[in-house]
């Protein structure tokens, strides 16, 4: 294990955002009435189908680089969860929430430079 990220391992903890995004989405989507009747929705099924797939990449992600790095840049998945539900259900950001995620993704930048 390593805190050094490789273009294929970073590559793949940006497949866990992009799936923990899309994972949200089709949550939120899905979300209407009692438990029962939103797992009878294909889209809740979906999101669960990409829990699952996320959950095989972030093991493999956690087999080669240290917790301490790769975890701190899954918080990439605020910002791009906050992005896509403005986008998908336009959700207002207000410019507290935007600073929120702009120092998160400071962070996360800081974070990935020590991985790099």
């Amino acid at each position: 294990m390593t805190t050094t990220l490789s273009i294929g391992t970073l590559s793949l903890i940006l497949f866990c955002i992009v799936a923990e995004t899309g994972r949200e989405l089709c949550f939120k989507l899905g979300a209407e009435g009692t438990l029962f009747q939103a797992l009878a929705r294909p889209v809740v099924w979906l999101g669960i189908l990409f829990w699952a797939v996320e959950l095989l990449a972030w093991t493999r992600v956690l087999e080669k680089v240290a917790l301490s790095v790769a975890f701190p840049l899954m918080a990439l998945s605020y910002a791009a969860i906050a992005a896509a539900s403005a986008l998908v259900f336009k959700e207002m950001i207000n410019p507290r929430h935007a600073l929120g995620i702009g120092l998160v993704t400071i962070g996360v930048v800081c974070v990935g430079a020590t991985g790099l």
